[in-house]
């Protein structure tokens, strides 16, 4: 098996371009992304905080609630979704893509941060409210800091969830120059599926960024099992 050609050949990464307006789709790919990604941040942040400092009775049925969302698959909304996005004259627009971040992304990036900040310890929220400090103010200078290693994990989950989103393109995107990087992949592989080297090549060009971003927080996740072992 030849693991690397002799020579390597790189002009599929252009023909890539050449063949379908990839470099369109990927504008439009990393608009969504620049967009919804800290918008999902900012809202699941909030909720897993705000759910965190719930009475005990609520905070169980709202977590229920939440992992109950998480086994609804995600076809089940899919009519719901396009009638809402139709009543706000959203389809057919990237905002159909972006939209959706307003509601934390996913009900398991809200229980994430649920989970981090029910960890600290309930002493610091007590000491910063006798100072007079708000919610607001008790979620930007002590929670925050102290889940920074899941907002690493949820912005790549993130990332990966809108990078690679393709059902939902497919769904409420009908104009060709508004589509994104997995519909152009597909249109590359419905043009000549034999055509393996540019199949490849389009797929690294999808996969590449996912693992640079992986490779770029698993720092912070090496960082905080180090403080957890430090403070065991």
């Amino acid at each position: 098996m030849e693991w690397w050609p002799q020579p390597a050949y790189w002009d599929n990464y252009a023909e890539l371009f050449r063949v379908v307006p990839m470099g369109r789709y990927l504008v439009n790919s990393l608009i969504v992304l620049a967009v919804a990604l800290p918008v999902t941040l900012l809202t699941a942040a909030l909720a897993g905080f705000a759910l965190s400092q719930l009475g005990a009775a609520w905070r169980r049925r709202l977590v229920d609630g939440s992992v109950a969302l998480m086994l609804i698959p995600g076809m089940a909304v899919w009519t719901f979704r396009f009638h809402i996005l139709e009543a706000m004259g959203l389809v057919d627009t990237l905002w159909a893509l972006i939209v959706p971040a307003v509601a934390g992304g996913s009900p398991l990036f809200v229980l994430l941060f649920y989970w981090a900040c029910w960890r600290i310890p309930s002493e610091l929220y007590e000491s910063a409210r006798l100072d007079g400090a708000e919610a607001w103010t008790v979620w930007r200078r002590i929670a925050w800091p102290l889940v920074r290693p899941t907002a690493a994990a949820v912005a790549m989950l993130a990332f990966a969830l809108y990078w690679g989103d393709f059902s939902t393109p497919v769904l409420y995107i009908f104009r060709p120059e508004l589509y994104t990087l997995p519909i152009g992949l597909q249109l590359l592989r419905q043009m000549d599926s034999t055509n393996l080297p540019l199949l490849m090549a389009g797929s690294v060009l999808m996969t590449a960024p996912v693992v640079a971003t992986f490779l770029v927080v698993q720092r912070l996740f090496l960082r905080d099992l180090t403080s957890s072992k430090g403070a065991e």
